[in-house]
């Protein structure tokens, strides 16, 4: 009678390894989800790193085409006052011709 009243009987021991199961289960499932989010972080930013590299690489395309751009422009822009200056000058209107 005096097991019973303490509850020291089998049902709690029974109780007792229940919780240990039930424990251990919540800590799977709470390790399990944190390593879950753990991979889903490290993808995302792995994906956001891959986009930024694109990004900058087209950047860098961008610029070279354009730095290609006003390099012949420039080219051509000295090649015209080159041609322009070599000419015979064009005579005044005012002056007669000898």
């Amino acid at each position: 009678m005096a097991d019973e009243s303490c509850g020291c009987n089998g049902s709690g021991i029974l109780w007792f390894l229940a919780g240990l199961g039930v424990g251990r289960e919540t800590r799977e499932s709470i390790l399990s989800a944190a390593e879950e989010g753990r991979d889903v972080v490290q993808e995302r930013a792995r994906k956001y790193k891959e986009q930024a590299q694109e990004w900058a690489d087209r950047g860098k395309d961008v610029i070279a085409q354009q730095k290609d751009n006003i390099r012949s422009a420039f080219e051509a822009g000295r090649q015209a006052y080159k041609d322009a200056s070599q000419e015979d000058p064009i005579p005044d209107p005012g002056t007669p011709n000898l």
